[in-house]
């Protein structure tokens, strides 16, 4: 009875959180969009299929990328987790300055470069400095990995850090302007101005690091709650820019192709926008995963380095050996 009533107040919760990011769950709107853009970045990254299901998500788990989502974890409402937030418009009266709007948004890259730094850190723990062996107690056997926050088996670690790295680059496209169609009927509050950008921004690359200059314009929305028609306005019932009129959440997505149908959110929907949005997190995201193996060549050399990214790349150790 205990368990049952557990598992009904997890789901009522999964069911009443907000769509605060491209879905995570196949259902209630939401069609899996970070497991695809994942798989999608991650085809020829030479991973295996237990490793990449744990990564991704698979059908009735959320898998690392997902967990930011997940009501136990904690994250769904850290905006930093979410790129969410970064709201402004150069309009009187306005809650929020530019400045401020721009540090929600530092938050969100500052997120993503920490996490991929705790992946390479991770890491190190899969072959034991001063050795030349896997660890073969840092490797998820029979017992999957959870993805809870809790520190445990190396390859774990590395993979949960590695989701929250791809989810939070995945979200910035879902969440901001950046790669939203710069159309002549954009502008003010309910439909505000997209940069346009195609590909990956440069400036949340984890290559530049954390300096570079702000992207003019650059804003994502503002969530505070749910429903959002009862948070996030000013003034005599003024609505600040909101996530649910500039997120780009829902859409199909080909897990092969990362090829994209229309967007199901009215943003998403509009000037090709979800598409846009997907392609750029594929983008980033395969740029992550290429930098996460680059710094562990890198930290570690090339041959703890290589071997290293065997074992967290495959479902058995032993492949490695």
């Amino acid at each position: 009875m205990v368990k049952r009533l557990a598992v009904a107040l997890w789901l009522g919760a999964a069911l009443s959180a907000p769509a605060a990011a491209f879905g995570t769950i196949d259902g209630l709107g939401q069609h899996t969009e970070h497991e695809e853009i994942t798989r999608a970045a991650l085809v020829r990254a030479g991973l295996d299929r237990e490793t990449l299901d744990s990564l991704a998500g698979r059908k009735g788990t959320f898998g690392a990328v997902g967990a930011p989502d997940r009501p136990d974890r904690g994250l769904l409402g850290e905006a930093a987790a979410h790129c969410d937030g970064g709201d402004h418009l150069d309009i009187a009266g306005y809650p929020q300055d530019a400045a401020t709007a721009a540090r929600a948004l530092e938050a969100c890259k500052a997120w993503k470069l920490k996490a991929l730094g705790d992946a390479v850190a991770a890491a190190g723990r899969i072959v034991p400095e001063g050795t030349r062996a896997i660890d073969d107690d840092q490797i998820p056997e029979y017992i999957g990995c959870v993805f809870d926050g809790s520190s445990g088996r190396a390859k774990c670690d590395v993979l949960e850090a590695l989701g929250l790295a791809f989810h939070v680059g995945q979200d910035f496209y879902a969440h901001t302007n950046w790669s939203d169609a710069a159309a002549p009927d954009q502008g003010g509050p309910d439909n505000p101005p997209g940069l346009g950008h195609e590909g990956a921004a440069p400036w949340i690359d984890p290559v530049a690091g954390p300096g570079g200059a702000y992207p003019g314009g650059l804003i994502s929305g503002c969530f505070e709650g749910i429903p959002e028609s009862l948070h996030c306005t000013y003034g005599a019932g003024l609505d600040r820019v909101r996530h649910a009129v500039l997120n780009k959440d829902t859409g199909r997505i080909d897990r092969a192709t990362g090829a994209a149908g229309p967007g199901e959110t009215p943003r998403g929907a509009a000037h090709g926008n979800f598409e846009r949005a997907v392609a750029a997190a594929i983008a980033d995201t395969r740029n992550a995963f290429a930098h996460f193996e680059a710094e562990t060549l890198r930290v570690y050399g090339p041959e703890r380095g290589a071997l290293i990214l065997c074992a967290a790349k495959a479902d058995d150790p032993d492949d490695c050996r």
